[in-house]
């Protein structure tokens, strides 16, 4: 089977147009004002994974298909154009055509061409100097064996084997198209794009100011003169100031089910959704480094985790979960009655903890030899803390004492991409709702985002064969075998699935969250304010 019609594209912007027509006149103007929770480690979103990197600076780029902004769940069938105009696949689903824009312009005047393209996607799969400190998205692209340009606003991209995931990587806000003749230490602190919006300044821990690219490809957008992302790591004072007024929105990790009541009571107007995040509580355990390059301590520390109590602490912030997200957010995920199989995932939590306690006595430990450990977490949202503190209360059931270190999120990232810790708790996000993009960058040997140092070379054939499975109905049944395999052996140790919540002043318009992660609906070009 085809993965998509070559009309496809067509008769979705023609429908598109047909049924979006406004309710109210857009108006055009004005600055929104939006806080970050921590200082993103740079603007290049092709080295990030964090939503500080992704939510300011999605708005800078194109890509060429992207999730339609204004639909609620980021889906192969919200795919839509962007900076490539149509694309179709080969007989064989192993060639990808696409054709491109023109016109469009780089922010400083250069003219975007596939040599871009081309350039971009070689600088991902490393046949190309990038000059990027580390390349977070590689392993998405292990099936791509080059990118033919044919003439100037037209690209090939040529597989190993069908892969279905291929297109939604494309769309992923993590999937921008990056100029080629700029030097990736620029992209860095002012990245060019070709997107709604310029940077015009990115102050390290204070603020990053984006204004409207005024010639912008796209007809009548963006609405907005500019955007300013303050930087302001302390929860309260995010609440209090936009609850004052001082900000449009809240931003992520502001506010939670419990406390938009709070927020409503005081701003009866504020607009407030909650939805899935794609994002998993996890405490990481580095299974190179010992006491955890003994498998008997990596089941224990599984065993005694109470998911049920990590899910409590997150005060309706929070889901049960495996590797994928699971139902109604997710497609992909684990049923209750399946997770309930899983070591550590069950009820009988004290039953988990006995067992526990003896894999902990075979490695040697006890009540009189305790394992001590330095617990690091990120110190920029409470919630992260308030995780590794509950998560060494819990690991103290079987003779594990954890000292948490809470690290700025820059020392902390580099820390467990170099597999410079013992454990650690983390919060790590998926960029779509996607086995591919979950397992590769999670699971794949030689994968930077794989924090636990994991290495199963039969789980990664596996993950190749659900990768390259065309069958949807055959291809869930593998993902699923596969997440619960993942879980036994305690490739990540996932204690919640995390929901995300957000309010904005009414007068903001044009907004649209998406229900099934966090990382797609930034562009922001559709957004105007009513004021």
């Amino acid at each position: 089977m085809n993965f998509m019609h070559p009309k496809r594209s067509v008769l979705l912007t023609i429908l598109l147009a047909l049924t979006a027509a406004p309710t109210l006149a857009q108006k055009y103007g004005g600055t929104l004002r939006f806080p970050l929770r921590e200082n993103p480690s740079s603007a290049s979103l092709h080295e990030e994974s964090s939503i500080t990197a992704i939510q300011p600076f999605m708005a800078v780029f194109n890509n060429l298909v992207v999730y339609d902004q204004q639909q609620e769940m980021a889906r192969v069938e919200s795919i839509k154009p962007d900076l490539a105009t149509e694309w179709s696949w080969s007989a064989d689903n192993k060639v990808l055509t696409m054709k491109l824009r023109t016109g469009v312009k780089w922010h400083d005047g250069k003219p975007f061409t596939s040599a871009d393209v081309q350039c971009t996607w070689d600088m991902i799969t490393e046949k190309r100097t990038s000059n990027w400190r580390k390349n977070s998205h590689k392993e998405w692209y292990g099936n791509l064996k080059e990118v033919q340009v044919a003439g100037p606003y037209e690209v090939k991209f040529v597989l190993g084997r069908p892969q279905p995931s291929f297109l939604s990587f494309l769309a992923s806000g993590w999937s921008p198209v990056y100029p080629c003749h700029v030097d990736g230490r620029v992209m860095r602190q002012k990245p060019i794009g070709t997107g709604p919006f310029k940077v015009v300044d990115f102050k390290p821990n204070d603020s990053i100011r984006l204004e409207k690219n005024k010639e912008y490809w796209k007809p009548g957008r963006p609405y907005l003169d500019g955007i300013v992302y303050r930087i302001m790591p302390s929860t309260a004072t995010r609440v209090l100031s936009f609850v004052a007024g001082e900000f449009d929105m809240t931003g992520t990790s502001t506010v939670t089910p419990v406390t938009i009541k709070d927020v409503q009571s005081k701003v009866p107007n504020a607009v407030c959704q909650t939805t899935g995040t794609m994002v998993t509580g996890v405490v990481l355990i580095n299974h190179k480094a010992p006491p955890f390059d003994n498998a008997k301590i990596r089941r224990a520390v599984n065993l005694a985790l109470d998911r049920n109590g990590f899910v409590a602490a997150q005060h309706g912030a929070a889901r049960h979960g495996g590797v994928m997200m699971t139902p109604p957010y997710g497609v992909w995920g684990l049923s209750p009655a399946q997770l309930e199989s899983v070591p550590g995932q069950g009820k009988d939590v004290e039953r988990n903890r006995a067992e526990a306690r003896k894999l902990m006595e075979e490695a040697g430990y006890g009540p009189n030899n305790k394992l001590k450990l330095n617990f690091i977490v990120r110190n920029s949202a409470p919630n992260f803390v308030a995780g590794a503190t509950l998560a060494a209360d819990q690991l103290r059931s079987i003779y594990i004492e954890g000292n948490v270190e809470p690290k700025d999120y820059t020392v902390f990232t580099g820390a467990v991409i170099k597999g410079a810790y013992t454990i650690a708790f983390e919060t790590s996000g998926s960029a779509i709702d996607d086995p591919d993009v979950v397992l590769y960058e999670n699971f794949k040997c030689e994968s930077i985002r794989n924090y636990n140092k994991y290495c199963n070379r039969e789980v990664e054939a596996k993950i190749d064969e659900q990768s390259a499975t065309v069958d949807p109905a055959k291809r869930k049944q593998l993902v699923q075998a596969l997440d619960l395999q993942l879980l036994q052996d305690a490739a990540r140790v996932a204690v919640y699935h995390s929901t995300s919540s957000a309010c904005w002043h009414p007068h903001v318009k044009g907004y649209l969250r998406s229900k099934n992660g966090i990382y797609t609906h930034h562009r922001m070009e559709d957004v105007w304010l009513d004021k």
